[in-house]
């Protein structure tokens, strides 16, 4: 595997950006892999070289590069703690536009890379990403063919540009992987974004005895069984529809 990071411009500055994909062969399929609300970490790019091993060209941007910032470091579960305050400042100082420029951005650099195939891509996002993940399928529907969204939030809301609301604007296959217990993102919602994908290919999935996060092996609510099904999902998708 070739590891990289590069600092690739934007309209707003410049996205420090690890990229992974094989040593031989490609031009590779590009996922775009946009981080959760704890932003960039090992955890991060060893979940990204996963992907990689099996035939893409992963990018895992810093989506906070606006505030000047990079990584975190550990998060006090305290929602009242500095440190959590200052992650979800930093989450709610992104929407859906901003980071669908920053897309723009991606692409623009990957074309200028032989390892890359700018024209299949497939996206994912956790937590907070979910949502950038769906719309980057309905933003950019000539070249990601396929989604993910993992435990993601803000997937049902009135705006137009609503994840549950997606599968008319996209061609691209979408898979929602949801927690069963999850305060970001309750039945009710889970529900709509359901019935939202009903009568299309896309799937609803949740996850039984697990909570938000559960894919990452760093946090307390980790479960094994469900972060390997997840990635079994996962390479299923993009196998179909990025090869």
């Amino acid at each position: 595997m070739i590891d990289s990071q590069v600092d690739i411009e934007t309209k707003d500055g410049r996205t420090t950006t690890f990229i992974t994909h094989p040593e031989r062969g490609g031009p590779f399929p590009v996922i775009l892999f946009y981080m959760d609300a704890p932003a960039i970490r090992e955890e991060l790019r060893d979940m990204a070289r996963r992907l990689g091993t099996s035939g893409y060209y992963v990018m895992l941007p810093n989506m906070y590069y606006r505030a000047g910032v990079m990584e975190l470091g550990p998060i006090n579960p305290d929602p009242e703690s500095p440190e959590r305050k200052r992650m979800f400042a930093l989450m709610n100082s992104l929407n859906i536009p901003l980071v669908m420029e920053d897309t723009k951005a991606l692409f623009a650099y990957a074309g200028t890379r032989e390892a890359a195939n700018t024209g299949i891509v497939g996206t994912l996002g956790y937590c907070m990403s979910g949502r950038y993940a769906v719309n980057a399928a309905t933003h950019f529907s000539d070249r990601v063919k396929a989604a993910a969204s993992v435990y993601g939030t803000h997937l049902a809301t009135d705006q137009p540009d609503s994840p549950h609301l997606a599968a008319s604007r996209t061609r691209a296959e979408l898979y929602f992987a949801c927690a069963e217990t999850d305060i970001y993102a309750p039945q009710d919602i889970i529900d709509k974004v359901s019935e939202g994908m009903k009568g299309t290919r896309n799937e609803v999935e949740i996850y039984p005895g697990t909570h938000h996060g559960f894919a990452f092996p760093k946090r307390p609510v980790y479960h094994r069984d469900a972060a390997e099904r997840h990635w079994e999902r996962l390479l299923a998708l993009y196998k179909r529809n990025l090869a």
